[in-house]
């Protein structure tokens, strides 16, 4: 059965075929690979921009005839091919591409490796993958056991394909020096100047063993031949590798051992797989990772993950799932995305301040340099970039290089964030300079500069223009005649104007504070004036003055966003909150979470833009988008709705049992960019993961389970002790580290209370809340909640 093991930091699955694209994944600052459970991998790596090392098949470009044209099944992968050279038999581990029929197989994804255990014939195959901490490189290891009553007469064959990697130069030869197999490329480029900006990047790929191979195999063809990859004809009647090499023929490490075992004997094996520059560098890998101190490196990058992403909250609920995924993989989730900034060197900038929001949970100086960081690349009309550079020699690329509106609003959530987490209100005399003007500015005025853009960006109407689009990226049409509006920007911007009134009350700025508190409320009584359409409101209007996302559209119908943050602002009272819930339900609300609108678009339609072009369902057009959904969640706890809160947040997480697993198609080990939505119009997919653990809503997910359902949260010096639990729990405990000090919560529910009272050390506080935290102080709290 699938299931949490070792007290919730592993999972394991029992069969391939239950859910083929099931995956773990691991990562260091330079590089994350993908794994999944029968042995497809994705991975890249810096160097000092995204790149590859295992290639897809074939270099995609619609508008290039390639010489050579090659026509490969293949996706990259790791596989170990196992023939019993008795009889014949042949399987591979973890699965593909064989795919025989196995006697045991578990699939054990842990926090800082990922491991395997296959059986078939008598022979047991257990694997193990893990990273180093700085550099780029995978750590396999394999152990070959006959578990049989008598010897076994084995050929074991990792093979590892590199794939096409370059139609200008590729190659591969086996270097005895290094007891590896070196695959070299020289990556493609038409312009002189490319050819000094390529110079430094790492062109080879590279399989080096603990020992030496007894043959080896360099070129793919030659290794698949007729035989396909189920069953290769070099492995074929008992056959053995021609020791061949790659000529302009694409490469892929492939090496073979030929095995006598003994009865409960077995055949230990490590691996070192990764880019390199030159053979110096594959040398100094295989030193340190192949003949140096093997255990050293796993410990090094289990303390890596496990205490460089220590999490500052321990839950024990009724849920056990749950309880594994907030203990473990949440915050694993959160510092990836804090700690590598989605191996990019120019994040959106959205995504890095809210993924640094997360990292308040973890390493709260991390978001503190994310503040600066960010608000020395904002210009100094108080716009914000549309990426931030990470290194000097960055630059904006893809989608930063199309305008949009909203990243303004994060600094002023994020901000307003750490300082609620911290208490430290001295980032907000720290300066910083523009992008344009080498003036220094306190962060307080860099984020007052960004909300007075905000507020000055606005049409007749005093909606504010969304360019090419606002969070919602590929709603790139909607203004770019330079007169469309947001109206979800219009409810996030009076909400970040709100939050930021907070800070600048508590400062003795009056005047701004009173500013932001009268733009903030004037921006509510034009979305309700411009906006509301009866029972939700609208998500904008567009450059020729339609409304769009009202009752009358047949497709994007309904726009989750809009509704959220009209909560979150306070545009809804309670009458049009009731018919809010009421139209979500009914029309946005699956079996797998909430869908981002509805009915997803199924053509173009050329005044919202590239959204609707999408496939329905997918991504932003009408999928689960669990950030939208984690906005929403937010927008329900904001408003006392604790059990729709909790119900959004738990349905992004996969159930740790078959029939879930099996629809998703992914483990509950993080939180997918979506599920497939349009559920309405094809539920025959609907639910299925995209499997990508790139996504802005762990940060909104662990902040909601830290100071919404457990309810514990800064407030000035102190503290408010105020959970939101669902009210189907009866009880509920957990550790809260908290600036230094240390929340012991116990939760119950009694008969009898006419609201919900907290104690700490046995007194009763007023309101729930705490007037000072003392650091290195642990706090025994009780909640006693009504049944």
């Amino acid at each position: 059965m699938p299931s949490f093991i070792d007290n919730g930091t592993r999972f394991h699955l029992d069969d391939p075929t239950l859910a083929p694209n099931a995956a773990g994944y691991l990562w260091n600052r330079r590089m994350m690979i993908q794994m999944n459970n029968r042995g497809y991998a994705v991975s890249q790596y810096m160097d000092p921009e995204p790149r590859k090392y295992a290639y897809p098949p074939t270099i995609a470009a619609q508008t290039f005839m390639q010489p050579e044209q090659g026509y490969y099944p293949n996706h990259p992968g790791r596989f170990f091919y196992i023939r019993d050279n008795r009889t014949g038999a042949l399987f591979s581990a973890p699965y593909e591409p064989v795919r025989a029929s196995l006697d045991r197989f578990a699939f054990e994804p842990g926090l800082s490796d990922i491991r395997w255990l296959v059986e078939k014939d008598g022979v047991r195959v257990e694997l193990c993958l893990s990273l180093p901490v700085d550099d780029v490189a995978e750590l396999w290891t394999a152990k070959v056991t006959n578990v049989a009553a008598a010897t076994k007469s084995l050929s074991f064959v990792p093979f590892f394909p590199v794939g096409y990697m370059s139609w200008m130069n590729m190659g591969g030869h086996f270097d005895p020096r290094l007891d590896a197999v070196v695959c070299t490329s020289v990556t493609p480029y038409q312009k002189v100047e490319q050819y000094f900006k390529n110079r430094h990047l790492k062109d080879i790929t590279f399989l080096a063993a603990s020992r030496r191979p007894d043959h080896f195999e360099v070129a793919q063809q030659a290794f698949e031949g007729e035989g396909g990859l189920h069953n290769p004809s070099a492995l074929a009647d008992g056959g053995r590798l021609r020791d061949g090499e790659a000529l302009y023929e694409v490469p892929a490490c492939v090496m073979q051992w030929d095995l006598e075992i003994a009865a409960g004997a077995s055949e230990e094996f490590r691996f070192l797989f990764g880019p390199a520059k030159d053979e110096a560098e594959i040398a100094a890998l295989r030193a340190k990772y192949l003949d140096g101190d093997a255990e050293a490196a796993r410990r090094a990058y289990h303390a890596y993950v496990t205490v460089g992403g220590r999490s500052c909250l321990e839950i024990r609920s009724p849920d056990e799932t749950f309880n594994h995924f907030v203990n473990h993989w949440l915050p694993r989730q959160a510092f990836y995305h804090g700690d590598t900034n989605r191996l990019t060197t120019d994040p959106q900038t959205r995504n890095y301040l809210q993924d640094a929001l997360g990292m308040l949970f973890i390493r709260p100086e991390t978001t503190r340099e994310a503040i600066l960081h960010a608000a020395g690349q904002q210009y100094a009309s108080g716009k914000m970039p549309d990426g931030i550079l990470l290194r000097p020699d960055a630059e904006l690329k893809y989608i930063n290089q199309v305008p949009h509106t909203d990243h303004a609003v994060w600094l002023a959530i994020v901000t307003k964030a750490y300082l609620d987490e911290t208490g430290d209100r001295s980032v907000l005399a720290d300066t910083a300079a523009w992008a344009d003007d080498d003036r220094p500015a306190s962060i307080r005025e860099h984020v007052t500069g960004a909300l007075r853009f905000l507020a000055a960006a606005v049409d007749e109407r005093g909606l504010p223009y969304i360019d090419q689009g606002d969070w919602c990226d590929p709603m790139n049409m909607v203004g770019y005649k330079g007169r469309g509006v947001s109206g979800w920007l219009a409810e996030a911007s009076s909400y970040a104007m709100s939050l930021w009134s907070e800070v600048c009350a508590a400062e003795g700025d009056k005047d701004t504070a009173d500013w932001l508190k009268a733009e903030a409320d004037a921006l509510v009584e034009r979305v309700n004036r411009h906006l509301w359409d009866g029972d939700w409101y609208s998500r904008g209007i567009t450059d020729d003055g339609v409304v769009f996302g009202v009752s009358t559209d047949t497709e994007g119908r309904i726009f989750l966003n809009a509704q959220s943050w009209a909560l979150l602002c306070g545009a809804a009272g309670e009458d049009r909150k009731a018919r809010m819930l009421k139209a979500i339900d009914e029309q946005l609300v699956t079996p797998y979470g909430v869908e981002i609108h509805a009915p997803a678009f199924t053509a173009m339609r050329e005044d919202i833009g590239r959204v609707t072009q999408k496939w329905p369902g997918s991504a932003e057009n009408g999928a689960v988008y669990n950030h939208a959904a984690a906005f929403y969640a937010a927008s329900l706890y904001h408003v006392g709705e604790r059990d729709r809160g909790f119900r959004v947040l738990r349905a992004m997480l996969t159930d740790a049992e078959r029939v879930d697993i099996a629809a998703r198609g992914q483990l509950p080990l993080y939180i997918p960019n979506y599920y497939r939505g349009a559920y309405r119009q094809f539920p025959r997919t609907a639910g299925r993961s995209s499997n990508l653990f790139n996504t802005g809503t762990v940060a909104w997910f662990y902040r909601l389970v830290v100071e919404q359902l457990c309810g514990v949260r800064g407030d000035g010096d102190g503290a408010v002790i105020a959970p939101q639990v669902p009210s189907d729990w009866q009880t509920l405990a957990f550790s809260r580290r908290l600036r230094g000090a240390t929340f012991n919560v116990s939760f119950t529910r009694e008969d009898g209370l006419a609201g919900q009272v907290v104690e700490v050390g046995g007194r009763r506080l007023d309101h729930g809340r705490l007037a000072g935290i003392e650091a290195g102080r642990t706090y025994d709290v009780t909640v006693r909640s009504p049944r």
